[in-house]
């Protein structure tokens, strides 16, 4: 599996993973517009940001992510496993590729994310991958229950390459 550019094809399966408003709110926030049209998807989706596709060998869409500055930090958007393949360690995967991208193409060394609280499952891969809830340095998002998390690159690629040691991966 790599990451690769995103392509129109992988913007038409990235619609179908996000079928109701509160899926398609805890993945993009509350500003992407549902129901949503192929224009303006690829409009909310901010398509001006390094955007990446993943994808297995035979190209198949596994996941999705984006990054950009902000406070400083290479902050992590948008990430998304396809809920076919939830739960093999891919967000680990993504991840880490996308802070190593990141963290390279925006000089910095650290990445920072909003997750809300009732997402258990992210909030559990990030504490995992070396991601600590802190305050965030300006005034947050509107959105109830949003968390500002930041880990160094060092960290998360460690942590990472030791989870997918211990999965077998």
């Amino acid at each position: 599996m790599k990451l690769t550019a995103v392509l129109n094809p992988h913007l038409l399966e990235l619609m179908r993973w996000f079928p109701d408003r509160h899926s398609c709110s805890i993945w993009a926030g509350p500003e992407f517009r549902y129901p949503y049209t192929e224009a303006s998807f690829r409009e909310d989706i901010r398509p001006q940001l390094p955007s990446y596709s993943m994808v297995a060998d035979n190209g198949e869409l596994l996941g999705f992510g984006q990054y950009y500055v902000r406070e400083a930090r290479c902050h992590l958007a948008r990430l998304a496993i396809s809920p076919a393949h939830r739960g093999r360690a891919l967000g680990a995967f993504l991840i880490r590729e996308l802070c190593r991208l990141g963290c390279r193409d925006l000089k910095t060394s650290e990445c920072s994310l909003f997750v809300l609280e009732s997402n258990a499952p992210a909030v559990k891969l990030y504490t995992r991958l070396g991601f600590k809830q802190t305050q965030y340095p300006g005034k947050m998002p509107p959105i109830a229950g949003c968390v500002y998390m930041v880990a160094s690159h060092d960290l998360i690629s460690g942590s990472v390459a030791r989870g997918f040691e211990a999965s077998g991966n």
